[in-house]
This record gives structure tokens, sequence and C-alpha cells, in this order.
């Protein structure tokens, strides 16, 4: 009997919503689904799918949607042409559940010895997928396997992983969920098909707010979705304590740019350590913050803010080699809350 795969942990989950695997409504990506659903149903998909985009914007729950749809139905018409699986049906439930012998979850573990999230998705992980698509095909004569992210993953575990897409077994389907392609060997890029998602736009944003948090009022969304960037995912984090919590963290660190306060930062940085994708999220909300404050400055006719956009560029171009190369939060905080300081003491914004 297969033994059943389980996500090692739900580090991606935000609290009080549904993970993704739970999720069946996939907002705002309607050329991307109807597209992938053309490969499916007329029995020709790729053996490895890249699923792109920001953080946040339905990666995972489009991952989950193919699966559900291949371990119930196969790469077959027999299904909806819009993939979706009744929650009833088997395959759904066992997706739910965890417990579909036919799929699998790559992601970063938990560290038994620290009881914290690993910075990398190990050899180790990516290795089990030969002993995964060796096995006997499950339910529907497929096996699915999704990574998440790749973009977790460390030079060893990189190269174990283009080895498998080298030589893909039959009726096995690889997804491989990616904030940042670019990061990733070009060859593993050129061997997968590209499904690019793209940023939710407000409207579509606010109405999905509109059904997760029907508490909060108009103006509430509306400020969500401007500080989201297009991710129902950042927004629903910001809705949380400790989305909440980040984005005054950024508008603190800007604030108090000229002496940053060292011991919150060091704090600060080992609370982005303990989250999944944590310098990302924080990364994104500060250099949304101080864009809008430097497009309002613009707005009033403020004279030397070239230094703050050239700023403003090196912080992305900073958090975004962060998390390529999976560094720790703390110095890219420390490092960015010198540049503020440097810039902030040559003109206030």
């Amino acid at each position: 009997m297969a033994k059943r795969s389980a996500e090692p942990n739900d580090s991606d989950r935000i609290a009080g919503f549904a993970h993704p695997r739970e999720t069946t409504a996939l907002l705002g990506q309607d050329a991307v689904l109807a597209r992938t659903a053309r490969a499916l149903r007329a029995g020709r998909p790729p053996s490895a799918w890249l699923i792109t985009g920001p953080p946040g914007i339905g990666k995972a729950t489009l991952a989950y949607r193919i699966a559900r749809y291949l371990l119930a139905f196969g790469a077959s018409d027999a299904g909806p042409d819009d993939l979706s699986v009744p929650p009833d049906h088997p395959a759904a439930r066992q997706v739910a559940a965890q417990s579909h012998p036919g799929l699998l979850i790559l992601k970063r573990a938990i560290n038994p010895k620290t009881g914290k999230l690993m910075t990398v998705l190990s050899v180790d992980e990516i290795r089990r997928l030969a002993d995964f698509f060796g096995m006997t095909s499950g339910a529907g004569g497929w096996r699915v396997a999704i990574v998440d992210t790749a973009d977790d993953m460390n030079d060893n575990a990189a190269n174990a992983l283009l080895k498998m897409l080298e030589e893909p077994p039959p009726n096995a389907m690889l997804l491989l969920l990616s904030n940042m392609p670019g990061r990733l060997l070009p060859t593993i890029r050129s061997r997968c098909q590209r499904l690019e998602l793209r940023q939710l736009d407000d409207a579509t944003l606010e109405k999905a707010l509109a059904q997760h948090l029907p508490e909060a009022d108009t103006g509430e969304r509306a400020a969500l979705a401007r500080l989201a960037g297009g991710s129902l995912g950042a927004a629903l984090m910001l809705a949380t304590g400790e989305g909440a919590a980040l984005a005054k963290d950024a508008d603190r660190l800007i604030d108090n740019a000229r002496d940053p306060d060292l011991l919150a930062l060091l704090t600060l940085g080992e609370k982005l350590f303990r989250m999944r994708d944590g310098l990302e999220l924080f990364g994104n909300f500060l250099t949304e913050a101080l864009a809008d404050r430097i497009r309002a400055r613009a707005h009033h006719g403020a004279d030397g803010l070239e230094r703050w956009v050239a700023l403003l560029g090196r912080m992305e171009q900073g958090f975004g080699r962060a998390a390529a190369l999976n560094l720790e939060p703390r110095q890219t905080v420390l490092s960015t809350a010198r540049d503020l300081s440097r810039t902030a003491r040559s003109g206030a914004l």
C-alpha cells in the first residue's frame, strides 16, 4: 500500500483563512485557467508547469486545482471545463485531508532540532520525488507533485530536480511554484511550461475581501487592497495582527530613518526569520510605503527626491537578492536601515 504523503507544516496558512488545498475559487486568473484547462482536457499536458507570480495571488490555489482534476479525471475531458472538482468527490476529500496517495507536497520543513522553519528546501526533500514517481500510479492513473516554492531550493536540490525534469515518468505531473522565476536555473525553466499569474486589480481584490472580511467596512477593504499590491494573500495577512504589525514596522522604519533603533531592528529580523516569506512580505510593505511617500511629495512639487528614488531602487534590488539567496533577514534589515539613515540625513522626505 502506498504511503500517504502529508504536508510537513502549514506555515503558508494565514491564520483564520482556508489553506489553498481547501480553496476552490481562483480569482482574476481566467486566461491562465482557460489555457491550463485546454491542455489538460485535450490529453496533452506538459510533464511540468512552472506557476509564477507575486506571493498571495493564487499560485498554490491553481496548483491544487490542477492536482484535484488530474487525480479525479486524469488528462481527459471527463470533468468540467473550468477544472473544478466537487468538494464531495473522493479525490477532493483526500486532497483536503492531505491523504491522497497520488499527491506529494514538497516545501521547507520544520527543523526538528530548533522547531523553526528551515531556510531552504533541501536536496533530501527533492529526492523524495524519485520514490514517489516510481510508485504504482494512484487513483486515476496520475501522480502529482507540488514544489512550494521552487525558489527555496538550494543548489543541490535544484540539480536533483533538474534530473527528474530531464527524464519525466509517464502520467506524472510536476507543479513548480515560484515568486521569482529568474532565480531558477535556466535549464529548469526551459523544461517547464510557464503559467504566469497576474496581480489582481483593485476591484477584484475588494470583491474578494468583502467575502473574506465581511465585518470590515468599505474604506478598510479599499485601504487593504491599495496596500496589498494586487495580492489577496498580502491583504489577508495585513488584516491579521501579524500582517498589520509588519506594515507598521515598515512605516516605523521610515519614520525613524535618521536614528534607527538597533534593538528593534534585531527583534524585527528575528520575527521575519520565523515567518514563511516574512522578509519578502516585509520588503514589499517597506518599498510600497516608501514609494507612496515619494509619490505624495512629488505630487506637491517637492525637490530633491532623486536620492529617495535611487534608494527605492536599491531596496527593491536588496530584498529581491536576499530572497533569491535565502539571506538571513537581520542582515538585510540592518543594511536597509543604514541606507535609509544615510539618505534621510542628506535630506528629509
